[in-house]
C-alpha cells in the first residue's frame, strides 16, 4: 500500500556513518519505469522483492518527478542540472512529430546532443577523486566519456537497446562478446559488479542506466512461463514486462550481495530513479492520469528513493523533488565543488539529513515547446487522441499544478492533494489563483529564455 499523499514519516537527522571517508554512489536509473511498477509502490503483479527490501531501509519520495516526460530531455536535465530551455534538448530527435496538418504551431527543433561545454555532475565527481562509470543507455551524444566518465559500457546516441535485449548488439561499446542467450539487463548488472570489484579500494560512482524497461518489450525467456501463469493483478498483467522488471530486481540482489561481500554496504549510497513515466501500452500508473510523453502526473511522477546508511532513516516523504535536484545532491554527497554554470535544482542532502524544511516553498517547472504523437490505439489519459502532448509549460507549487498549453492559450489547474488523478479542472473555480500562477510561470520563462512556438 502507498501511504497517504502528504503523509510524512519522521526523518531523523543523524551524523554520517562515513566520517571523513568519501561514500561510493550506486545510481540505478531505469527507463520508462512507472510510478507503481514496484511492490513498494503498489504493484500486485510485478515482483520486486529486492527493491522492496531496499526501499524499507530508505527514504522513499512519493512526489518525485522527472524533469521531462520522455527520455532524452529527462537525461539532459539530469546530467546538466538544468531545465530544458537552458540545454535545449526538448524531445527525442529534432524533427517535427506527428502530421503537419495536425500541428497548429511552428516547429521548435531544439538540439539532440548535450552541449559538451556543460559540466555534468560526473565531471565534478570525477574531479573530486572518484572513478566514474556509465553502464547502459546514454542517449545524449555518441560517446559519454567526454562528459565525465572513465568507463562506458553500452552507451551511445541510441535510445533503445541495440537490436533488443538479446544479441547481437551492433557497435555497442563493450557488448560485442555477448553470448546468444545473454540478456542485456543481466549483462549490464554484471558489468557494474565487475566495476565495483575493480575499484573497491577507492571511491567510485556507478551510473547503472538500464535500457529496461524501454521498448522493445522483450521477455527474459526463462521467466516468461512464470508470469504467463500468474493471475492478473488489479494494476498490471503484462507478462513480458514482468520478466523485464524481475531482471532488474534480480540484478539489484546481485549488487547488494557484492557490496556486502566486499564490506562496502555501509560505505555506499544507493539512489533509485526513473527517467519518466511508464510506457502507456505496457503498464498502468493508476490513480495517476497519463503516461510517458504526457505532462499529467503519470508521465512525469516516478519512483525514487535514497539509501544512505548512517545518514537517512527509513521513511516516506511527500516533498516534491525533480531531476535537476540530483546534480547538487550528488556533488554534496561526494564533497565535490559545484560548477560555474547555472543550476536549477537544490541539494536534497539537508532534507536527507533530517531538515524537512530545507527546500522551502518553491515551484517546479517543465517546458516542452514541441509535439509528441500518441501511441497507436491509445486515446485516453491525454488531452486529445492525436498527441500525447502538444507544446506546453507546466508548474507545480505546493499542491497546485498548472498546465499551460500554447495552442489556444489553454489553462488547466489541479489540486493534487485532493485530486492526484487530475480529474477536476479548477481553472474556472480558482481563476485568480490560475492567473497568479501563470504570471509566475511567465516570469520564469522570461528569466530562462524559454522559446514559445508561434502560429504557423
Amino acid at each position: 500500500m502507498i501511504l497517504p499523499r502528504f503523509f510524512l514519516i519522521a526523518i531523523v537527522a543523524i551524523s554520517s556513518g562515513f566520517g571523513q571517508e568519501k561514500p561510493n554512489i550506486l545510481f540505478i536509473y531505469l527507463d520508462d519505469f512507472g510510478w507503481r511498477d514496484t511492490g513498494f509502490m503498489g504493484s500486485d503483479y510485478y515482483e520486486t522483492p529486492n527493491l522492496d527490501r531496499l526501499a524499507k531501509e530508505s527514504l522513499v519520495f512519493t512526489d518525485a518527478y522527472s524533469a521531462a516526460a520522455n527520455c532524452a530531455p529527462a537525461r539532459a536535465c539530469l546530467l546538466s542540472g538544468q531545465y530544458t530551455p537552458r540545454h535545449e534538448v526538448y524531445n527525442v530527435g529534432t524533427k517535427p512529430r506527428g502530421k503537419a496538418k495536425d500541428r497548429k504551431l511552428g516547429h521548435v527543433p531544439g538540439v539532440d546532443v548535450l552541449d559538451p561545454k556543460i559540466r555534468t555532475w560526473a565531471h565534478r565527481i570525477q574531479n573530486a577523486g572518484y572513478t566514474t562509470g556509465t553502464f547502459g543507455k546514454w542517449h545524449l551524444s555518441g560517446d559519454p566519456l567526454p562528459y565525465g566518465f572513465d568507463v562506458n559500457v553500452g552507451g551511445d546516441h541510441r535510445g533503445s537497446p541495440p537490436r533488443g535485449y538479446y544479441p547481437p548488439h551492433p557497435n555497442a561499446v563493450g557488448l560485442s562478446d555477448a553470448s546468444k542467450d545473454e540478456y542485456l539487463t543481466d549483462r549490464l548488472t554484471d558489468e557494474v559488479d565487475g566495476f565495483i570489484r575493480a575499484n573497491q579500494g577507492k571511491p567510485w560512482l556507478a551510473y547503472l542506466t538500464h535500457f529496461a524497461v524501454h521498448t522493445p518489450i522483450q521477455a527474459k525467456k526463462e521467466l516468461l512461463a512464470k508470469y504467463e501463469g500468474k493471475r492478473a493483478g488489479h494494476l498490471h498483467d503484462n507478462a513480458k514486462m514482468g520478466t523485464m522488471i524481475q531482471a532488474v530486481d534480480d540484478g539489484v540482489r546481485k549488487l547488494l550481495r557484492t557490496l556486502k561481500e566486499l564490506k562496502l554496504t555501509e560505505k555506499t549510497i544507493i539512489v533509485f530513479y526513473s527517467d519518466n513515466g511508464g510506457y502507456g501500452p505496457g503498464t498502468d500508473m493508476d490513480p495517476l492520469k497519463g503516461y510517458k510523453g504526457t505532462y499529467y502526473e503519470g508521465g512525469i511522477r516516478v519512483p525514487f528513493f535514497v539509501h544512505w546508511p548512517g545518514v537517512v532513516q527509513a521513511g516516506w516523504s511527500a516533498e516534491p523533488i525533480t531531476g535537476v535536484d540530483l546534480y547538487p545532491t550528488f556533488c554534496a554527497m561526494a564533497g565535490a565543488e559545484l560548477p560555474q554554470q547555472p543550476l536549477d535544482g537544490k541539494s536534497l542532502v539537508p532534507l536527507l539529513r533530517g531538515d524537512v524544511d530545507s527546500l522551502g516553498e518553491r515551484a517546479l517547472y517543465w517546458h516542452f515547446p514541441a509535439y509528441l504523437q500518441s501511441y497507436r490505439g491509445m486515446v485516453d489519459e491525454q488531452r486529445d487522441p492525436l498527441f500525447r502532448s502538444r507544446p506546453c509549460s507546466i508548474m507545480r507549487k505546493g499542491p497546485w499544478k498548472l498546465h499551460h498549453y500554447f495552442e489556444g492559450d489553454a489553462l488547466e489547474l489541479y489540486h493534487l492533494g485532493n485530486d492526484i488523478g487530475e480529474m477536476n479542472d479548477l481553472v474556472k473555480a480558482e481563476g485568480r489563483r490560475a492567473q497568479s500562477m501563470l504570471s509566475e510561470l511567465n516570469q520564469w520563462r522570461e528569466a530562462i529564455n524559454a522559446p514559445i512556438p508561434s502560429l504557423k
